[in-house]
C-alpha cells in the first residue's frame, strides 16, 4: 500500500470540499485523474474510503482514519519544507487561512497585502467559510489559521483579538425602515433581500436565523459583493445586511439610510483561531504575528 502526497493531498481536498469535483479542482488536477487516484487508494487498501451520493461524498471509517493520519503526515511535510527552506534564503511556502464573509472582505485584503510585501516567497490560499466550520477545519488540522466571530465555540483552540464591527441594516431612501434608528432582524425578515450568493457564509446564516424565524428570506438578487448590494438597494431592490464599515463608505457616494440592527450577533468580535502556538509552522506564525499588528 503506497500513497504519495498527492493522493494524501488529494483526499483531504476531496473530505474537505465534500466533492470529488472541489478536491480535484483544489488540487488542480483533471477529475478524471482524481477519481482514478481515489479508486487506486481504495483498490491499494482493499477498502472502501468514501461513501458517494447525489449530494457529493462523506467518509467511511477507514476513511476517517486515513485522514487524520494525512492531515498528520502533510504537515509534517510541509514542516520539512520549511526548515529545509532555511538553507536556500528564506521561507518558502504556503499558509491556509480560513475566514468569515465579514473578515475576508472588509478587513483582510488590505491586512493581506501588508503581510505577502513583506514575504514574497510565501503564499496564501485563502477560503471563506462559517465560523464554526473555520473552527473545526483548524483544529482538525485541515486549515492553518482562522478568522471567527467572537461568538463562536473554539473549545481548546488558541485566540487572538483581530477587527471589530457591526452588521447594520442598509435601505433606499424613504424606505418604510430608513426612518428609525434600530431594528431586530425578525423585523426585516418579511421585505424584499439584496444579499450575497447563496454560497457566502453571511448569506447561510442569515438564512438559517430566518427559518429559526419560520420565514424564508424573499432573496430578490444575489451578488458577489457588499459593494454591489448597496448599489443595488440604492436603487430600491430590496434591502440588505452588511456591515457598518461597508455602509458608512457606501453611503458617501450612494443615497442609502443605514439602521442599526438590535441583536446581539450583530456585533462582530472578530478573533484569530490557531492550534497551540507549538504547532504553528514558521511562516504560519508570521502570518498571525501580522494580523494582530
Amino acid at each position: 500500500m503506497r500513497f504519495d502526497l498527492t493522493d494524501l493531498r488529494l483526499f483531504c481536498d476531496v473530505v474537505d470540499v465534500g466533492s470529488i469535483t472541489g478536491g480535484a479542482e483544489r488540487s488542480a488536477l483533471a477529475l478524471a485523474a482524481a477519481s482514478t487516484r481515489i479508486r487506486g487508494m481504495e483498490e491499494a487498501l482493499g477498502a472502501p474510503l468514501l461513501i458517494r451520493s447525489r449530494l457529493g461524498v462523506t467518509t467511511t471509517e477507514a476513511g476517517r482514519t486515513l485522514l487524520r493520519h494525512a492531515r498528520i503526515l502533510l504537515a509534517q511535510s510541509a514542516r520539512l519544507r520549511e526548515d529545509l527552506s532555511a538553507f536556500s534564503g528564506g521561507l518558502s511556502g504556503e499558509v491556509r487561512l480560513l475566514a468569515n464573509t465579514n473578515a475576508l472582505t472588509e478587513f483582510l485584503p488590505e491586512a493581506l497585502s501588508s503581510f505577502l510585501a513583506e514575504h514574497p516567497y510565501i503564499s496564501v490560499a485563502l477560503e471563506e467559510r462559517l465560523s464554526d466550520q473555520i473552527v473545526g477545519l483548524v483544529a482538525e488540522g485541515a486549515a492553518d489559521v482562522g478568522i471567527v466571530a467572537g461568538t463562536v465555540e473554539v473549545g481548546g483552540l488558541t485566540t487572538y483579538p483581530f477587527r471589530s464591527d457591526r452588521f447594520v441594516v442598509v435601505t433606499a431612501l424613504g424606505h418604510p425602515l430608513s426612518q428609525q434608528q434600530s431594528v431586530r432582524f425578525a423585523q426585516v425578515i418579511d421585505y424584499d433581500f439584496v444579499g450575497l450568493d447563496r454560497a457566502s457564509s453571511l448569506q447561510r446564516f442569515l438564512s438559517g436565523k430566518a427559518a429559526r424565524e419560520g420565514r424564508p428570506l424573499r432573496l430578490r438578487v444575489q451578488l458577489r459583493s457588499f459593494d454591489a448590494v448597496c448599489r443595488l438597494v440604492e436603487c430600491g431592490v430590496g434591502v440588505g445586511v452588511v456591515p457598518e464599515t461597508t455602509a458608512a463608505r457606501a453611503a458617501k457616494t450612494m443615497a442609502l439610510a443605514i439602521t442599526d440592527l438590535a441583536d446581539d450577533w450583530a456585533l462582530r468580535e472578530l478573533k484569530i483561531v490557531v492550534r497551540a502556538s507549538g504547532e504553528l509552522r514558521p511562516y504560519a506564525a508570521s502570518l498571525v504575528e501580522s494580523l494582530r499588528g
